[in-house]
């Protein structure tokens, strides 16, 4: 995985409004940014990916402060922002051709949602032979309904997710198999 780049998916102000309800892995930022600065020290390619959405009521819509990334997750000066109109994204941007510029052989997915950005992302990638993995204690959803009204929590919402792309279109890996350290110190809710 040397030659992977690191996609950071709408780690946005957005992305705690309360409105978007019960959530699991607490700690997923604290291990994004520990994989952020992994990456960085190396000089290896990071591409930070926002939402753009065109509704009002989203909390990612431009013309309020949700849009804005995180504080923490401010891309740095040399680092790829991607502004993607759909869960998707590939979709209507030019990742493929910034990955292929960057010379990348692989993507390692981390962000939010599981089940939404990250599940869309990485299907398209392995469709396109992209070599994806998707880091799960680096990801993070929310509590849904299922297609029967049942409400499903967020953590069998995030396992059913990374059932669906583990080995048809990615790899599902944890953060312990990509830091020369162990984690357990970064597992702890991030403020």
């Amino acid at each position: 995985m040397d030659d992977a780049a690191l996609l950071v998916i709408d780690q946005q102000k957005g992305i705690d409004h309360p409105k978007l309800g019960q959530r699991n892995n607490p700690h997923a930022e604290s291990v994004i940014l520990a994989l952020l600065a992994h990456w960085r020290e190396r000089g290896r390619p990071v591409v930070h990916i926002r939402h753009r959405s065109s509704d009002l009521d989203s909390v990612f819509c431009p013309f309020q402060e949700g849009f804005e990334f995180k504080p923490a997750f401010q891309p740095g000066e040399n680092e790829t922002v991607i502004e993607k109109p759909t869960p998707c994204a590939f979709t209507r941007t030019d990742l493929e051709a910034i990955l292929t510029q960057l010379g990348v052989g692989s993507i390692v997915i981390t962000g939010v949602a599981t089940n939404n950005s990250v599940e869309a992302t990485a299907r398209t990638a392995g469709c396109r032979g992209i070599t994806t993995y998707v880091v799960e204690d680096a990801c993070f959803t929310f509590a849904k309904r299922d297609y029967r009204g049942q409400v499903r929590d967020a953590e069998a919402v995030h396992d059913m997710s990374l059932a669906n792309l583990d080995g048809e279109y990615a790899k599902v890996v944890g953060s312990e198999e990509l830091l020369p350290l162990r984690v357990d110190a970064l597992k702890r809710p991030y403020p």
